[in-house]
């Protein structure tokens, strides 16, 4: 016997909990929600860098450097410089 807010699944011999389920689903629907939110906060910040002058695109650029440790920068700043000489761009000089 299945409680009531309980369902057998066919063939598998498990018991579905319709409640918590439906907590699941709720949940991250609500998540989703404040993602979207965010979002659009993120942007707007974004837009008022950009009307007072700065460039989003330079902003973007630190906070991804930001999210990267420090070896890792330093790391790939050495890549970059190392292939800029090589390849004799001259795009660090």
């Amino acid at each position: 016997m299945t409680a009531e807010n309980e369902t057998e699944t066919p063939g598998k011999g498990h018991n579905i909990s319709g409640d918590r389920i439906r907590a699941f689903i709720e949940r991250i629907e609500r998540l989703e929600s404040s993602k979207k939110s965010l979002s659009e906060d993120i942007k707007d910040v974004y837009g008022e860098a950009k009307a007072v002058g700065f460039s989003p695109k330079i902003i973007r650029k630190i906070i991804a450097m930001r999210k990267t440790n420090l070896e890792k920068r330093r790391e790939e700043q050495e890549l970059l410089e190392l292939y800029d000489t090589a390849a004799q761009l001259n795009l660090f000089s």
